[in-house]
């Protein structure tokens, strides 16, 4: 494996700037993005990025800012998420979505959803009727619930259902298809072979190679997420996600997992920093290595790049917990902000140092970021460097920004 197929971009962001921008809010999307296509990829980071920036400079908090965002994600047809999500094997959609806020730290999650066009309006909905306190006769509120649970409590609460074939794009059905027939001329593949086994016919005249498998590569890992800190140092993050292609039914990825499809937690202490997290990427990899709490973790260190180029290197990439996996993929967007020195001698909120990365071991990833001072959002499709290998190797850029309130 490698390590050292990475690179350190400072993007839009490279310098220190004073200003009076309120927030940031970055979103994520992973897997492989064509050159032929990377306008609308683009094109719906940027959209995403203005929806979460416009409900900032409305007053609105982190939380609120990161679920539009997440919206905005979804409805795109061209993200494996909400509208457009990857098929399940029986050829419905069932979707992953969680939520956290770092004020609270409360979080909320739905696994293997279907009926729901945004499921991360049901993640929210669930993380604040958890802040309402105990239901009747002392039950505790579920924060994360799954299925036709998850379902029937959303349109209890007034989400409205959505049909799978609205929520199906031609793109989405026709990959699906195409599955369908190579999952099918698998198994004729894999019959024959038994039988000619059983005929006792020799190896070399039994043997059959099947060329392609079910689209389940970096292409078709591209789950959304976003991370948001408001002007008030508060931050938030969230992922969502319509899993792999051909899954089987129930099948719940690192989207709805606490502390694998997001993190965020506002700072303690004053000697501490702010983080928020957002991974994307092959599920069962982002659930046994927990990657978005262990990069959480790590962004408490002074050298933010290093120390997320050793989270993904020896959390995931070499993770003990992966060890019989050669192809390890997954991509992660960081925030961490801190209130600046001469703020902390203040009451009044101002000057807030925030850092964001991104790193993947996907082909690619595309990216997009903006503050409250930006008239328009920034976005980039990061892509491993030459001759590195996905799964193995892994790319990691960034930026700095300075954002805070004039003190009148």
């Amino acid at each position: 494996m490698q390590n050292d197929n990475s690179k350190h971009k400072l993007g839009g962001w490279h310098h220190l700037r004073s200003s009076e921008g309120l927030a940031s809010s970055e979103e994520l999307w992973a897997g492989y993005h064509s050159e032929s296509k990377a306008k609308e990829y683009k094109h719906v980071c940027k959209r995403a990025c203005q929806r979460a920036v416009d409900r900032l400079r409305a007053g609105g908090m982190a939380l609120e800012a990161v679920t539009a965002a997440l919206i905005e994600l979804e409805d795109s047809p061209f993200t494996n998420a909400g509208t457009g999500s990857n098929l399940n094997l029986s050829g419905e959609i069932e979707c992953d979505a969680s939520i956290m806020d770092g004020k609270s730290l409360n979080y909320g999650a739905v696994g293997a959803l279907s009926g729901i066009k945004n499921p991360v309006l049901v993640a929210r909905r669930l993380l604040s009727e958890t802040q309402k306190g105990k239901l009747s006769a002392g039950r505790i509120p579920p924060c994360f619930l799954v299925g036709k649970g998850a379902e029937q409590w959303a349109i209890s609460h007034g989400i409205p259902a959505c049909p799978t074939e609205k929520m199906t794009t031609k793109f989405s059905l026709s990959g699906y298809k195409r599955n369908k027939r190579k999952m099918e001329l698998a198994e004729q593949v894999e019959t024959k072979r038994k039988r000619q086994s059983c005929e006792h016919v020799s190896e070399s005249k039994s043997t059959f190679t099947l060329q392609e498998n079910v689209e389940n590569n970096s292409a078709c890992l591209d789950t959304v997420g976003a991370v948001v800190v408001d002007r008030e140092g508060n931050v938030a993050a969230a992922v969502s996600s319509g899993g792999l292609a051909m899954k089987h039914p129930g099948r719940v990825g690192q989207a709805a997992h606490y502390g694998c499809g997001c993190w965020a937690e506002n700072a303690r202490d004053i000697s501490l920093h702010s983080t928020a997290v957002s991974t994307s990427g092959s599920g069962e990899h982002l659930i046994r290595t927990m990657l978005a709490r262990e990069c959480s973790t790590a962004m408490q260190a002074e050298n933010t790049h290093q120390a997320l180029l050793e989270a993904m290197q020896n959390k995931f990439i070499s993770s003990p917990f992966l060890a019989g996996e050669d192809c390890v993929l997954g991509g992660v967007i960081v925030l961490r902000c801190c209130t600046c020195g001469e703020a902390q001698r203040s009451e009044d909120i101002q000057a807030l140092l925030v850092e964001f990365l991104w790193s993947h071991t996907t082909e690619s990833m595309c990216v997009g970021y903006m503050s409250a001072q930006d008239s328009k959002a920034r976005t980039h499709i990061s892509r491993l460097p030459p001759g590195a290998v996905a799964g193995q190797s892994l790319a990691i850029e960034g930026g700095v920004c300075r954002l805070g309130t004039m003190s009148d």
